[in-house]
């Protein structure tokens, strides 16, 4: 008796299992920072390459021995490929910001694989380089971008210090907007590429020795997250 009452238990959580549908992806991890014992932080450029910006912030990198990720959007790789080539010469890292700087969360799925997938196309064209990083314009976020990423292996990469150099703020307000809050593990982010008078350069000629002098160690995303 007790036999046959596990056997028919067992046929109705069967045909109960088959028919819920479960989710058939996995939930998308955002790394806004990570947990560390030592004192990385990540500097992140979006919204390049710029035609002279971005020359600008790579000679200060340079001039310290430190490592970034800039977030490139496909329209700006293909208007200046000598900036995007620069960028990887200099052993930088380079992520994907999309092609055009659509928002993607108003996007259905395809157009979102395409939004993705043509700033890859631009990399791998006119760079010979494949990013694995994503970054969404403005860290818009939808179940069509988390599905995207997914399938085509992207890590989704935000930030826990956003400088807001967007804004037109001044060069001191840029630096104390990282000064006064920074953290081991922090993704900092900051932009290459701004419509207006752009102070990013000369706050970065502030903020990266200080930054130094406190013992903190830039490096790119990867090496922070501990991910080739």
């Amino acid at each position: 008796m007790r036999l046959k009452y596990v056997l028919v238990c067992g046929m109705i959580l069967s045909v109960i299992f088959f028919a819920i549908p479960f989710p058939t992806h996995a939930e998308v991890t955002a790394y806004r920072s990570v947990q560390t014992d030592t004192m990385r932080i990540a500097l992140t450029f979006d919204d390049g390459p710029h035609p002279y910006l971005t020359a600008r912030i790579l000679d200060i990198l340079e001039r310290y021995n430190v490592k970034a990720t800039f977030f490139m959007v496909g329209e700006n790789v293909e208007n200046y490929p000598d900036a995007a080539r620069a960028v990887l010469a200099g052993g930088h890292e380079v992520g994907n910001h999309t092609y055009s700087h659509r928002h993607v969360n108003a996007l259905n799925r395809q157009s979102v694989l395409v939004e993705m997938g043509k700033c890859e196309d631009a990399l791998e064209e006119l760079c010979e380089y494949r990013p694995h990083l994503f970054r969404p314009p403005e860290g818009a976020l939808s179940q069509h971008v988390e599905t995207c990423l997914e399938e085509e292996d992207y890590m989704l990469i935000l930030w826990s210090l956003d400088t807001r150099d967007w804004e037109d703020k001044s060069t001191d307000r840029i630096v104390h907007s990282v000064l006064d809050r920074v953290q081991p593990g922090d993704i900092i982010l900051m932009h290459d590429y701004i419509g207006r008078n752009s102070k990013t350069p000369e706050a970065l000629e502030i903020l990266l020795p200080a930054l130094l002098e406190r013992g903190y160690e830039p490096v790119t995303v990867s090496t922070l997250l501990g991910v080739r």
